[in-house]
């Protein structure tokens, strides 16, 4: 069952709207139980919904948002409980900021990878609403929330991570009717290159998975050391054009965080062969290196 992923500035009604989400998909989902009348007629599946948020993690606000490592950490522990809650099965409500649009395309990608659809609810709200709204709960300090409003990335349609896209004020009504034909009707988008997997067959498959993907990273390293000004990169065993942002040159930290990102949605699984693999990860990164 689907993943929606609601994004906004600092207490601009998110957990209102996942609330309202939750309460929609019980009600539907009961009235269409309901609906089988016929006693021979197969029974409707017990569909479980959770909503992951700071507090279902535990998560303080107030410390959580205070460093990038804190960010970091708290937005691995939202990934880890996404990953393990969500299955055709589960329907999964991420009430938090989701302000980065790199994280939403890493929500995105676990959608995909196990076939269920996905949407994005941006909760729109100008600043000084938000900002008069945290005054009056103290949700959180006065400075961490102008920095998350600074850094706060829009969702965008017209990329595919964010699309499904339904753009709510606080005052419009959920639109239940479009939200249940785009998740729950519509039928989910294979995965891509970066997602597909299949179950293991090779016993060396880890080694030359590991050495595949270090040598993509050895190509962007050389190729930055020359200055290559063209900044699109022929990575070993790959077709497709790695393509390094304009402005700025890639770190090996970033790199390395990229790769193990990559390697834990794939780690347990083959695509077949290694070309396969160069052209994911390439997929992945010039995805991620240009959000």
């Amino acid at each position: 069952m689907p993943l929606v992923i609601l994004s906004g500035l600092p207490t601009s009604g998110k957990t209102t709207r996942a609330q309202e989400l939750k309460t929609f998909f019980e009600t539907r989902l009961a009235a269409q139980a309901q609906a089988q009348d016929d006693p021979s007629a197969p029974k409707t599946k017990d569909y479980r919904i959770h909503i992951v948020n700071d507090e279902s993690l535990n998560l303080n606000k107030h410390v959580s948002y205070n460093t990038a490592a804190d960010e970091k950490k708290a937005r691995g522990a939202l990934m880890s409980a996404v990953e393990r809650l969500l299955s055709k099965d589960d329907i999964v409500i991420v009430d938090s900021l989701n302000y980065i649009k790199g994280f939403r395309y890493q929500l995105y990608c676990v959608a995909r990878a196990i076939g269920t659809p996905h949407c994005v609810v941006f909760c729109a709200c100008i600043p000084d609403r938000a900002r008069a709204w945290n005054k009056e709960s103290g949700a959180y300090p006065e400075t961490i929330f102008e920095e998350l409003v600074v850094r706060f990335e829009e969702p965008d349609s017209r990329t595919r991570w964010d699309s499904p896209l339904f753009v709510m004020v606080p005052e419009d009504k959920l639109p239940e009717d479009q939200i249940w034909d785009s998740v729950i009707l519509k039928k989910a988008p294979p995965p891509n290159m970066s997602t597909v997997v299949r179950v293991v067959k090779e016993t060396n498959y880890l080694y030359e998975f590991d050495q595949t993907t270090q040598n993509v990273i050895q190509a962007i390293l050389d190729a930055q050391k020359s200055g290559d000004p063209t900044k699109q990169i022929k990575a070993p065993l790959s077709s497709i054009l790695l393509q390094l942002p304009p402005t700025r040159l890639v770190t090996l930290s970033e790199l390395r965080r990229l790769r193990r990102q990559f390697t834990s949605i794939n780690k347990m699984h083959t695509l077949l062969d290694m070309t396969r693999v160069a052209e994911g990860f390439v997929e992945y990164l010039n995805q991620n290196l240009n959000a």
